[in-house]
Order: structure tokens, then C-alpha cells, then sequence
């Protein structure tokens, strides 16, 4: 990939260790990854990009927002209520991590979609503090590894559990397995999107910086994006609060 280098760039007068993001150095990474999507899709119909800022400060969101990106994609409670009480207007908030229940009801008037359910029991949590909440359930793609989501066996019927309840079930979400051969990972994400559509749902959040193209050839909807458009982080400071400087 050419263009921006994908790390953070120091600036005179910051503070050590900080890094420097600009709308312009984002929205000439998102228009490199909009032209890898597009050599990617193998058929019609809109990718959205979600921009996930866990680990940067909210400038970082300042940066995308101003870049053109509207879609904010947050890992941790904390960091996603923090960030949304300075964020510009017109974000739309995913929530990509576990659902923590004791967080649910400070959370729930804030997130636009929530990415990762993936249990009866966040189900009722979220359909009591939530009703009619837009929600993914999370597909688990790699048994053993260390990540949250429903056997695919199991999916079908936490989705109808989901819709029974009231919640508003948009798609699926998945992570694909880590250091996998190409084809190991597209398989999987293939595995995911015939599920989905079996089951008559339009929206799929598959895909990362490492794998995304491969996500989009099977028909990801969504792709959360975090290093893609704003580098790698370095520095001492990098995952703290205000760690990134807007340029």
C-alpha cells in the first residue's frame, strides 16, 4: 500500500510521545481503503467503514468525523462514553465489545449498533435496558481462540431469541481467526456470510486492517477499521487520554 506512511507523525510543540492525526492524512488513507474495497467487492451494494479509536484519544474521532467518516467504532465502555461526550455531532457509535451488563444502561442511550452479542443472557440485558436496539450477533469463526461469539450452530436460534424479545437484528459480526492462510480466513468469513443470508439478514461486520479485502470478496457490509486510517501507535502515551494531537 502506498501513500501515507501508516504510522503517527511527531509535531513540534506536542507533547512527547504524542501523536499527530490531521482530517486530511485520514481521508488520504480512507480513499486508499475505499479503492481496495472496490478492487475487493465481487458484486454491487455499499461498504461502510468504521472507524475504531480504541486505544487513541478522541481527536482521533475529531480526525474522522472530519475526514468524512461518520461510523465510530469503540471497544471499551469507558473509552466510548468518554469519547462521545466531546464528539462532533452526526457520530454514529458501534459498540464492539463484550457486553458488560452493569454499563448497559449508561451505554444504551449512546450506541447506534451494537456489534457483538452473542448470548440469551445479553439478549434479555440489552432487550430490558435497550428495547428495539440494532444489534449484531457475534459468530464465533475460530473455536480455541480466545475471542466471545455463538457456535454457527447456535446462531439461528439466538437471532430468532433476539427478535423475540424486541431487538432489531440487523446482521452478523465476526473476527476472523488470527495469523490464518489467506484462504483459512476467506473461508471463514464465507461460512458467516451464507449464514446470514440463510437467515434473511442484509448486514455483515467482518473484516479488520489485516483482512479486510478478504471480508469484502465474501460480502462484508461492514469492515472496522482502526490502523488502516490511523497508523500504528508509538510512543509511551499512545493509548492514553489525549495521547493524539489534532492537527
Amino acid at each position: 500500500m502506498t501513500g501515507t506512511p501508516m504510522t503517527g507523525t511527531p509535531m513540534t510543540g506536542t507533547p512527547a510521545g504524542a501523536l499527530v492525526l490531521s482530517p486530511e492524512v485520514v481521508a488520504e488513507r480512507l480513499a486508499q481503503v475505499k479503492d481496495r474495497i472496490a478492487r475487493a467487492q465481487r458484486g454491487p451494494g455499499p461498504v461502510t467503514v468504521i472507524a475504531v479509536t480504541k486505544g487513541w484519544g478522541p481527536a482521533a474521532v475529531a480526525a474522522a468525523v472530519g475526514a468524512g467518516i461518520q461510523d465510530i467504532g469503540e471497544n471499551y465502555a469507558q473509552d466510548l462514553l468518554s469519547k462521545y461526550s466531546t464528539a462532533p455531532a452526526g457520530v454514529r457509535w458501534h459498540f464492539l465489545g463484550e457486553l458488560q451488563r452493569n454499563k448497559l444502561s449508561r451505554l444504551a442511550p449512546c450506541v447506534y449498533l451494537w456489534h457483538g452479542l452473542d448470548s440469551e443472557g445479553e439478549v434479555l440485558a440489552l432487550a430490558r435496558r435497550r428495547p428495539a436496539a440494532a444489534v449484531l450477533v457475534e459468530v464465533m469463526v475460530a473455536p480455541g481462540e480466545r475471542r466471545h461469539g455463538a457456535a454457527p450452530e447456535k446462531v439461528p436460534a439466538l437471532v430468532a431469541n433476539a427478535v423475540h424479545a424486541g431487538l432489531d437484528v440487523r446482521g452478523l459480526m465476526a473476527v476472523g481467526p488470527a495469523d490464518a492462510p489467506a484462504e483459512e480466513v476467506r473461508r471463514c468469513f464465507g461460512e458467516v456470510a451464507r449464514l446470514g443470508r440463510s437467515l434473511g439478514l442484509p448486514e455483515l461486520s467482518m473484516g479488520m486492517t489485516a483482512d479486510f479485502e478478504l471480508a469484502v470478496a465474501e460480502g462484508a457490509t461492514m469492515v472496522r477499521l482502526g490502523t488502516a486510517l490511523f497508523g500504528q501507535r508509538t510512543g509511551p502515551d499512545a493509548a492514553g487520554p489525549g495521547a493524539v494531537t489534532l492537527r
